[in-house]
């Protein structure tokens, strides 16, 4: 099972999930070692970023709603500056 998951949702599924409900965090251009030690769910709102993990790279950008599970290991590259709904599960 994938520890990235990237999905599309339509603004039906954001509102009924109460995705603008969430809190926001942003990240200026940059690279950092990151560790989920729960599972993250967010929802890309503006920028660009490759998650680096033992599967391989996945780029994540805005209109992206991501999963990040719980035991991933990953680095952030930050290219274009990050602006994200999240919820910690």
């Amino acid at each position: 099972m994938s520890k990235v998951i990237i999905e599309k949702l339509n603004e039906n599924e954001i509102d009924q999930r109460g995705i603008k409900h969430w809190p926001i965090w942003t990240k200026e251009v940059s690279t950092f070692d990151w560790y989920y030690d729960t599972d993250e769910e967010c929802l890309i709102l503006d920028g660009e970023v490759d998650v680096s993990t033992d599967d391989g790279v996945c780029t994540i950008k805005a209109g992206d709603f991501v999963t990040f599970k719980q035991g991933l290991k990953c680095v952030w590259e930050v290219k274009k500056p990050i602006r994200k709904h999240y919820n910690f599960k």
